[in-house]
């Protein structure tokens, strides 16, 4: 029993372990950015759907809703932060729907199955990446009107978004080899 007690507690200790790194990484990656307005280009939908795939749906969500917390909280976690607010306000900001986006897109990149060819894997990153899209072009246009996030808000990403696909894409199996350890 007490061996039992001591395996638990080490795994508890080794997810906590994953889900601060796993916040550290969103934060890094939120702070290298091109700095577009209103919505600066970041790392962080790589890193998302990177974390989605190691970590898997369950502990990536759980990473995610911590990497939310901490900036609910005032942490300068967000590419913006802190010269253009903390908290609350700043996640109510242009960038707030794309930081919904990442709930949908590291449940879609953990719980798919990328055990497909190249572009089964490259369809199903895609349509993580596009979560946060799906989330964060509607609340940026009710912020700064439709023309805003369609150039300042897709347009721009376009090109990144695909270079970011097909590395996630092609780094897959090794990806998958990391999540079998946890």
């Amino acid at each position: 029993m007490e061996l039992v007690k001591k395996i638990e507690s080490s795994n508890i200790f080794k997810k906590i372990t994953l889900i601060i790194f796993g916040t550290l990484l969103l934060t890094i990656s939120a702070k290298i950015k091109v700095p577009f307005y209103p919505v600066p280009m970041t790392m962080q939908t790589f890193v998302v759907v990177l974390i989605g795939i190691t970590l898997g749906w369950k502990l990536g969500l759980i990473t995610i809703f911590v990497y939310l917390f901490e900036g609910a909280i005032g942490l300068p976690v967000f590419a913006g932060t802190p010269e253009k607010g903390i908290g609350i306000n700043y996640m109510m900001g242009p960038t707030g729907g794309y930081l919904v986006g990442f709930i949908i897109s590291v449940f879609i990149a953990g719980f798919v199955n990328l055990n497909k060819n190249i572009f089964v894997k490259f369809l199903l990153i895609s349509l993580s990446i596009f979560a946060i899209y799906i989330t964060g072009v509607p609340w940026l246009a009710y912020l700064a009107g439709w023309e805003i996030a369609y150039v300042w808000g897709i347009k721009n990403f376009l090109l990144a978004e695909v270079f970011k696909i097909i590395i996630l894409a092609l780094s897959t199996e090794k990806l998958l080899k990391i999540r079998s350890f946890i």
